[in-house]
């Protein structure tokens, strides 16, 4: 798994505090081993499997991090990132972009206002998983990738 953030995007809270954390993925399979990493790994998991359904999530439970696919049905995660970001009441919120799709966008969605970008690993869930945890630990203690 790759990782890009914008330098300082995500030096969120203080270690030891739990975080909760939306994982807007329609993947049904991503989503369960992602969310079970992401509580194995002591964060509190709110899941959407749409677009429409993350962004009502995301303005519902306030979450200190969004986790977000960009191939949605509904609303696609290009449109969920700008809704987010216009929307004063969670554009705050960090959004960490999930793709599969290549490294060709990934200027185009943190100029867009994603604080990070996660390539999709083709390895196993487990390690994708693993790899998802630990990135995310390194954007919440500032350290680099």
């Amino acid at each position: 798994m790759h990782i890009s953030a914008k330098p300082g995007a995500l030096n969120l809270l203080a270690v030891g505090i739990k975080m909760k954390v939306l994982l807007i993925e329609d993947s049904k399979f991503q989503r369960t081993a992602n969310g079970r990493a992401l509580i194995r790994a002591g964060y509190d998991v709110v899941y959407a499997a749409d677009g429409d359904e993350g962004l009502g999530a995301a303005r519902e439970n306030s979450p200190d991090l969004i986790l977000l696919d960009m191939m949605l049905p509904k609303v696609s995660g290009l449109d969920v990132l700008r809704a987010l970001k216009a929307d004063a009441l969670v554009k705050h919120i960090p959004v960490v972009v999930l793709s599969g799709l290549g490294r060709a966008n990934e200027a185009k969605l943190l100029k867009e206002g994603a604080a990070a970008f996660l390539m999709k690993s083709t390895e196993s869930f487990e390690k994708n998983s693993s790899a998802l945890i630990q990135a995310l630990q390194n954007l919440l203690t500032g350290s680099k990738a």
